[in-house]
């Protein structure tokens, strides 16, 4: 057999097999369980499948561990069979190729969100593709093929994990939707662009969209590198007949395809989801009948490939004093004050916006408008923002979580955030819905609120996620939460540090009852210090301390002062309140040194009863005005 080099510098087109999991499908293994475990449970299958794109003419079959990385294997209980997994499937698609087909080592993505996006690293992912290319290596595979990614920092460390650990040669495939970008905004020609950087010997596209979509990627590809180009479409978008998802492009509609593919200068092509064997057979035949290996390609000149400058030019960043008032004090190391608001349960606004009067009366800074908390329905955040500026004249701080929204909805959200004249964000990952009335909603979380930090401050240099620019940048004013009582408090500061690099510029604490745990949490973080307002939620009751303590994430209260709650609520009603107002207040003087704010909750809606937490500001400022001067 040939070196799969050689093939990749000659001039012959060749022809990939198509979807592995669609076969299994058909056959009566459904998708409830892991494919890649077939590969020791059914291995007869698993040939079976391999040999029919053998027999339908394909050059290259590609190995079933498309899902067969730690995490991945993880959701069905199968990590400790990785390697076991991963070798079988290589010698099985050995065993089905022959002498004269090559076998292609398939990985996809983790399934995880990476730096920035997410908490895993760089060397992590790194180390989780080298774990599974070691054991395809074992197994035999004769080259790799990355596929099905979207995000161009997860393959790259697909792509230097496969470059440690051996030489083979690398085809890198991305996925596009039918915007022709990946879902991080990356266009043909940057993606085309970066993976030519990374040194993938083969660039492509594989699943997600139709034949269309993809030919008119590939065309804009060729324009921008000399490397080779593959294309692997689905058979069409799914379409959903009873139950059942059901592929509509047929054998020969598919094949009219590979011809263009090859025009527009394609080099290897195939299919991904819906295609069987029979649409392979047709690939392959048309392929053949342009030239019996000797394909002729018409290959536009091409252009010299020029990495896009990712800053775009001529755009202002809004400095951090210009952006709002709350975000000026912050800039200008001055205390700032906030009452933390919920939405209303219905539609209607006008008793929270009547309270939320009162706050601006008291000269407070800023509401907070939660978003979604414990998992509750209520009146969307950003639109109860929007009431609160447009009609009572004080500025809101949006509480915007991951929990609810897909990346594309919450780019479109934000940048109708800004466009409405909103500028104060205070971004979380969100309550899982499990915590709320409606547990068997779903949760998104496409990112957390690390990788949201840095989609904010992106927008605010005028880039979208996909480092495209947006024109106009946005004026967010970015705030994180931070939780000094964290169970995990090595990982909660991991997780600060990288907020902090994302791009966060304030950062809003879990109601704080232990003033020793904030100062030691703040004596940790220096080294990454950025303006902390304290979070303060004043008691009304012992029921109420205690639900605190044991059922609000991150929020720890001393046995002390659940003590004093317990017994000033055998005292009275009133007694509880005044003596949570009491303990809120010496909260607040106890840490009134070390942060640049304050957030007050305002308990079951009692805006009065929060404004009374302010009352010890004035011995505050006078303490600050004397360290000041």
């Amino acid at each position: 057999m040939r070196n799969f080099r050689e093939i990749i510098e000659d001039d012959s087109v060749y022809v990939f097999d198509g979807a592995i999991g669609t076969r299994f499908y058909d056959k009566g293994v459904y998708i409830n369980r892991s494919y890649d475990e077939l590969n020791l449970t059914q291995p007869d299958l698993v040939r079976e499948v391999h040999k029919e794109y053998v027999k339908a003419g394909a050059d290259i079959i590609e190995t079933n561990t498309f899902g067969a990385t730690r995490h991945k294997l993880k959701q069905y209980g199968l990590e400790s069979k990785l390697k076991e997994i991963n070798v079988a499937a290589a010698r099985l698609a050995r065993e089905a190729a022959g002498e004269d087909v090559f076998v292609a080592g398939a990985i996809g993505p983790l399934d995880l969100r990476i730096e920035p996006y997410g908490p895993t690293s760089f060397d992590e992912a790194k180390a989780m593709f080298a774990e599974q290319i070691s054991a395809l290596l074992e197994g035999g595979v004769d080259l790799f093929i990355l596929e099905t990614f979207s995000d161009l920092s997860e393959i790259k460390q697909a792509i230097k994990a496969v470059k440690e650990l051996c030489d083979l040669p690398i085809i890198a495939q991305m996925t596009i939707q039918t915007d022709g970008k990946t879902i991080f905004g990356a266009t043909p020609e940057v993606l085309t662009q970066r993976l030519d950087e990374y040194g993938a010997d083969v660039i492509g596209l594989n699943c997600a969209v139709g034949p269309t979509h993809i030919l008119s990627a590939v065309e804009k590809m060729r324009a921008v590198t000399t490397r080779k180009l593959s294309a692997q479409p689905n058979a069409g978008l799914p379409r959903d007949v009873q139950g059942r998802q059901f592929y509509m492009c047929s054998p020969e509609y598919m094949s009219k395809f590979a011809k263009r593919f090859i025009k527009a200068g394609a080099k290897f092509v195939g299919g991904c989801c819906g295609t069987t064997p029979k649409h392979i057979k047709l690939i392959s035949d048309a392929v053949r009948a342009i030239s019996p290996r000797q394909a002729k390609v018409q290959t536009p000149a091409v252009i010299p490939a020029k990495v896009i400058e990712l800053k775009p030019v001529d755009v202002q960043v809004v400095p951090a004093e210009e952006r709002s008032n709350w975000a000026r004090k912050i800039a200008r190391g001055e205390f700032v004050t906030s009452v933390e608001v919920l939405p209303p349960k219905g539609c209607d606004a006008s008793k929270t916006l009547e309270s939320i009067k009162l706050l601006k009366t008291a000269g407070v800074d800023a509401v907070n408008i939660p978003d979604g908390p414990r998992a509750q329905t209520r009146m969307s955040a950003q639109a109860t923002a929007i009431l609160v500026e447009r009609e009572i004249g004080i500025e809101a701080v949006l509480h915007y979580c991951c929990r609810d929204r897909n990346l594309l909805g919450m780019m479109s959200d934000l940048l109708g955030a800004a466009a409405l004249g909103l500028h104060n964000l205070l971004i979380i990952t969100g309550d899982p819905p499990k915590m709320g009335p409606y547990p068997d909603a779903t949760a998104v979380f496409d990112i957390d609120s690390i990788g949201l930090t840095n989609m904010v401050n992106k927008l605010n240099h005028g880039l979208d996620l996909g480092n495209n620019p947006i024109g106009c940048p946005t004026a967010f004013s970015i705030g994180v939460g931070v939780n000094p009582g964290a169970i995990n408090l090595e990982e909660e500061i991991r997780r600060f540090e990288w907020k902090v690099e994302a791009g966060a510029e304030y950062a809003i604490t879990q109601p704080v009852y232990d003033t020793k745990q904030l100062r030691d949490f703040l004596k940790r973080i220096e080294h990454v210090r950025i303006p902390i307002v304290a979070g303060i939620f004043p008691f009304v009751s012992s029921r109420n301390a205690e639900f605190m303590h044991n059922e609000v994430p991150g929020v720890v209260v001393t046995q002390e002062i659940l003590e004093r709650m317990r017994k000033a609520s055998d005292i009275s009603k009133e007694a509880a309140r005044d003596e949570g107002l009491l303990i809120a207040r010496e909260s607040l003087l106890e840490v009134s040194d070390l942060i640049q704010g304050v957030q007050v909750s305002a308990p079951f809606g009692n805006v009065k009863y929060a404004l009374q937490v302010f009352d010890v500001l004035d011995e505050f400022k006078k303490k600050d005005a004397g360290i000041s001067s």
